[in-house]
């Protein structure tokens, strides 16, 4: 009796582990593009509406990166303070030396245009004004709580970059 209970338990174990490996997080970095070119695209369209860009630097290789998309999009509070505030970009970044000779200045050019933000680690957000200037980079480990994010540290992080904070604390 024993026996069957225990491997009844154990069957049942191994039958959650693979539903979760089969239900991978979404990708959410386009490896195809420029990200040059999409930064430069959203910083015009952040300009255009009066909003920051937010750029999620990482990519779909980073576990964190994938659990904070999908963190925020599952999220109504934190959906909406960045759709009303920000165009939020996920900026692909592979930092491994194996790349072709392209590829590799690209990875490079991205981390000089947007300061060098991977001494922070994966993911790392980096606020754009509407010019494009880099004005806060965030380490995404303040961010965290246990195996995902902390709602309030998130919310007070978006808050804290829109366009009007920035503006009336620049005012004070």
């Amino acid at each position: 009796m024993i026996r069957k209970t225990l491997a009844a338990w154990l069957l049942a174990w191994c039958a959650c582990l693979m539903v979760q490996a089969q239900s991978p997080l979404k990708k959410v970095y386009n490896e195809d593009i420029n990200p040059l070119t999409q930064i430069d695209q959203a910083v015009a369209k952040a300009k255009g509406q009066g909003k920051y860009v937010i750029c999620q630097v990482g990519g779909n290789w980073c576990p964190w990166c994938l659990r904070f998309a999908d963190f925020i999009s599952k999220d109504s509070d934190i959906s909406k303070l960045i759709a009303d505030h920000f165009e939020y970009i996920h900026v692909n970044y592979n930092p491994k030396k194996s790349q072709d000779a392209a590829k590799q200045a690209q990875a490079d050019a991205v981390m000089k245009r947007l300061g060098h933000p991977r001494r922070f680690g994966f993911p790392v957000f980096v606020v754009l004004d509407g010019k494009g200037a880099v004005i806060h980079t965030q380490d995404s480990s303040y961010l965290e709580e246990g195996e995902s994010y902390n709602k309030e540290k998130v919310l007070r992080f978006f808050k804290n970059w829109t366009p009007q904070a920035v503006q009336s604390s620049e005012k004070n």
